[in-house]
């Protein structure tokens, strides 16, 4: 029997076609390949929001073969991803190539395996219209906002800018996170610590500060603080009470989208596009060799589930007594947040004894990195808590009183495996030596410090991630993208890890606020979530929904367009002379980031990109080496006289070395063969590099 599988990805459909046999033929959409058009609304407002789907510009072909592959196939499986968006990929497939939504044609995996392929497809379902409806209910709504703001964005500040129902959302939290730290008044306070030894062990501990006759007391000024360190310096330090017990820290669960997003980014300086571009080609498959063939390494990376497969405790039970003995391991199965789909499980590795240090040489440094991540954060979350002895200490002098906390590790547990920041902060903590109540304690040194309270840091992508999940906005698909749109259109601008406001993402926010309070309250967009939820539930259907809304967001876009005045940004004008027509160009920001462009358009329409040197001279022409981005934003070098000097490499050119054999420029590879060699294809020069773990 001759049948034919649809997945989404080429790579995915390479490892899924290695575990079926000559009967299967995998084939991949490339994603969607019917959605709503580009240029127009393309929803029927008037109509029950009815939206009207066309084949995405570039597919026809793709749409074709497809067709063409499902006929000749007795029996057509929809294998899109299994979430809201593979769901509705799977509804348009399934209408394109003439399938009954309601027969049996639709699988799902929540991990590629050998196994888990070939049970899915055994077990073939009917499409899911409950998802369907949840994720047309998205697209239709986000439509609506996105198409009918945006033109009067584009009318009353510039073109090109864009709203969007989650992006303006994480928009506005990042520019009222601005005016929180520009409205900080700094507070002064004082520390005040003293160095204290043990008479009998002759041990050292410190003490910090806390008040008078048992209550705390902050210290506001010089002062203040001088008059403490006046009445205890030499005092007699007298232990007044002590209180010792056993702590437990408890491992983290195992890693949502969310929670991936947040420690890659604080761990490994992944941006969250980064980390889920990676975390899709472990989901997909990595090619280990050996009995393990081709195989996908992680389960399905967008979920904000903490449910763990039966079989996967059981494996993780065996392996893990294995490794580090019976006394450290401890099953858990972690509760998920009430709005949490369960459909999918948490992100684990596909199978715990896969470990990261051996496979490492099949990975990139990227994928070693993440999946290394990954995999010891679900090993622990299996594991036994540490057991931490804290002792906490009140002691006297000349009527001030001082504290000492102390904890001391007595059981690793988890910590045998993964070590959180707050894990390091409390092995830092110092030890107390053993003490009494009335003890005399030997004065060594006193160290007082001025202190201004500090405001709220800025977002990063983890931060930024953190909160959207907190308050209910968007879901584990839609983070890493919205932070690039934000970014991209120029509303928000990397500084280092930190997401700052641009003048015209303020701006922009402000017109937000002003004329669609609705569109940027975190509140009701939170509450736009869970209707869309609902509608996932059964509880509601997709069209109520968005007549609930459109009425009111109608009168607030004509009064909109009718009260919004004109706000003019001046471009920042560059030292750039356009060579066409004599004017100093100016920075503009376009889809790809930043370009230079003739302020004098539409007469003079001449653009450029800008100019990144890297001080290096070109092996072929002796031009300069400029640094250059493609379309999606990936570095590459070509020569600033290209395409005339054809000379382009992925690897980065090295300013201060030269080849020792030739003279040359030296490139440096990263990744997979990390190496640095020689540009000079007629020299053999190459050393090798060690990847940091």
């Amino acid at each position: 029997m001759n049948k034919l599988l649809i997945v989404e990805s080429p790579a995915k459909a390479g490892t899924i076609q290695k575990y079926l046999g000559a009967n299967y033929k995998v084939v991949a959409s490339m994603g969607h390949v019917i959605d709503l058009p580009k240029s127009s609304l393309g929803v029927d407002v008037d109509n029950s929001f009815a939206p009207k789907y066309i084949t995405i510009r570039g597919k026809g072909e793709l749409l074709a073969s497809l067709k063409k592959e499902a006929k000749k196939a007795d029996e057509v499986l929809l294998a899109t991803d299994p979430d809201r968006e593979g769901e509705a990929i799977s509804w348009h497939l399934a209408r394109a190539l003439d399938i009954d939504p309601s027969s049996k044609c639709r699988v799902t995996f929540n991990e590629i395996t050998k196994t888990a392929v070939k049970d899915a497809i055994k077990h073939p379902r009917a499409i899911d219209m409950r998802l369907v409806d949840a994720q047309q209910a998205r697209r239709v709504l986000d439509r609506i906002v996105g198409y009918q703001i945006s033109p009067i964005l584009w009318e009353k500040i510039k073109r090109g800018l864009s709203a969007g129902r989650v992006q303006s959302v994480a928009t506005r939290l990042i520019c009222d996170r601005e005016e929180e730290i520009l409205e900080f008044v700094p507070e002064e306070f004082h520390t005040i610590d003293v160095k204290l030894r043990d008479k009998k062990s002759r041990k050292q501990f410190s003490a910090r500060y806390y008040g008078e006759n048992g209550k705390e007391r902050k210290l506001r000024s010089f002062e203040e603080a001088e008059a403490v360190t006046k009445d205890v310096t030499d005092a007699e330090f007298t232990v007044e009470g002590i209180k010792e017990g056993m702590k437990k820290r408890n491992p983290q669960p195992p890693f949502t989208t969310s929670t991936l997003q947040q420690d890659a980014s604080r761990k490994l300086s992944f941006q969250a596009s980064r980390t889920m571009s990676v975390a899709q080609t472990l989901y997909e498959g990595v090619r280990l060799g050996g009995r393990l063939g081709t195989i996908g390494l992680i389960t399905y990376m967008r979920t904000d589930s903490l449910r763990i497969a039966v079989d996967a405790l059981g494996e993780a039970k065996s392996f893990l007594t294995a490794q580090y003995g019976a006394e450290n391991v401890r099953l858990r199965q972690y509760r998920s947040k009430k709005s949490a789909q369960d459909a999918h499980e948490a992100i684990r590795p596909t199978s715990i004894r896969i470990r990261p240090d051996d496979i490492k040489d099949k990975l990139t440094a990227d994928q070693y990195k993440l999946y290394k991540l990954i995999w010891e954060r679900f090993a622990a979350s299996q594991m036994e808590s540490a057991v931490y002895h804290v002792t906490s200490v009140d002691i006297t002098a000349n009527g001030h009183q001082f504290k000492a906390t102390g904890s001391e590790l007595k059981f690793k547990g988890y910590m045998n495996v993964y070590i959180e920041s707050d894990d390091k902060k409390e092995e830092k903590s110092q030890t107390i030596p053993p003490l009494e109540e009335s003890e005399k304690l030997a004065f060594v040194s006193i160290d007082s410090k001025q202190h201004f309270t500090q405001p709220p840091a800025r977002f990063s992508d983890a931060s930024l991630i953190h909160e959207l999940e907190e308050n209910g906005i968007g879901r584990p698909s839609t983070y890493a993208p919205t932070i690039s749109t934000i970014v991209s259109r120029g509303y928000v601008q990397r500084s280092k890890k930190q997401l700052v406001p641009t003048e015209l993402g303020i701006l922009t926010t402000d017109l937000m606020k002003d004329n669609f309070k609705d569109i940027v309250d975190v509140a009701f967009t939170a509450h736009m979530e869970q209707e869309l939820d609902d509608v996932e539930e059964g509880k509601t259907g997709w069209v109520a929904v968005l007549s609930d809304f459109y009425p009111d967001f109608e009168k607030t876009l004509s009064k909109a367009k009718r009260d919004i005045e004109k706000v003019e940004i001046k471009d920042v004008v560059s030292d750039v002379q356009c060579e066409k027509c004599g004017r100093m160009m100016v920075y503009k920001v376009g889809r790809f980031g930043k370009f230079l462009a003739c302020p004098g358009y539409p007469e003079c329409k001449n653009t450029k990109p800008i100019r990144v040197g890297t001080g290096v001279a070109c092996p072929d022409c002796g031009g300069e080496i400029l640094t250059k981005q493609t379309k999606k934003g990936k570095k590459y070098f070509s020569c600033e006289h290209w395409p005339k000097c054809e000379f382009t490499t992925w690897d980065t050119p090295i300013k201060s070395e030269k080849c020792p054999d030739c003279g040359g420029i030296l490139l440096r590879h990263f990744g997979r063969g990390a190496r640095i060699y020689c540009a000079n294809k007629e020299c053999k020069y190459e050393k090798k590099r060690k990847k940091k773990a």
